[in-house]
């Protein structure tokens, strides 16, 4: 029995970091004796709240999937000649897919309509009302994909995570000299307003089930 071709299925939004997800692709594509890339992107239409290019062609009126298609087919055409020309390799197949809905679920129900060998695509690090709404797509794919899913990110690109700062010098002081019955600093007592402490009996020698009283710290 022939062996099926390698394939590839990039999502791809038009953005600099799905640019860097579709050359990754040729790229896996070229080392495969026989290979397919399927390149798709999805048709959301939230523009009102999104703006143009966070999941597709995203806009506020109806965007027909043939213009979508010619669309993409242009851009993806002009970037498979840049790939091409700058590394000389190929690969035996390429193809653009046009879908609409959920981006995470499209790209990763395309990848198992076509029983994908990998799916590629590139991560934005959003954050704030941007991923609330539509959540991050990449992690999305990688929950729902039914095959292995290569997530890119520029080099230089740190992952967009809270900065968790170390304890205030002036707070620890506080709790050392106050032996834990003060836990802020003047400054953080503001900030943190009333605070609970806990306060409890060692169980050694003491009544079965000792009561518990917890009260509140005052200014």
């Amino acid at each position: 029995m022939t062996k099926s071709a390698y394939k590839i299925v990039v999502g791809y939004d038009y953005s600099p970091t799905a640019d860097l997800a579709l050359e990754r692709a040729f790229d896996l594509a070229a080392r495969e004796k026989e290979a397919e890339v399927h390149v798709v992107t999805v048709v959301v239409q939230m523009g009102d709240y999104l703006g143009p290019g966070v999941a597709g062609l995203a806009a506020t009126a109806p965007v027909p999937l043939d213009d979508a298609y010619e669309a993409l087919q242009a851009r993806i055409g002009e970037r498979i000649s840049a790939w091409q020309n700058a590394t000389k390799q190929t690969f035996g197949r390429l193809c653009v897919h046009v879908r609409s809905e959920v981006p995470s679920a499209e790209i990763a129900q395309l990848a198992s309509d076509l029983e994908a060998d990998l799916v590629v695509i590139g991560t934005h690090g959003r954050r704030g009302f941007r991923r609330l709404l539509l959540g991050s797509v990449a992690e999305g794919v990688v929950r729902l994909a039914h095959c292995p899913v290569l997530v890119v990110r520029p080099k230089d690109q740190r992952p967009q995570v809270p900065e968790i700062e170390p304890p205030c010098p002036r707070c620890v002081e506080a709790r050392q000299a106050s032996g834990g019955q003060e836990l802020w600093c003047e400054q953080h007592r503001e900030r943190h307003g009333q605070r609970h402490t806990y306060h409890y009996q060692s169980r050694t020698g003491a009544p079965s089930n000792p009561p518990m009283f917890i009260g509140m710290q005052g200014r």
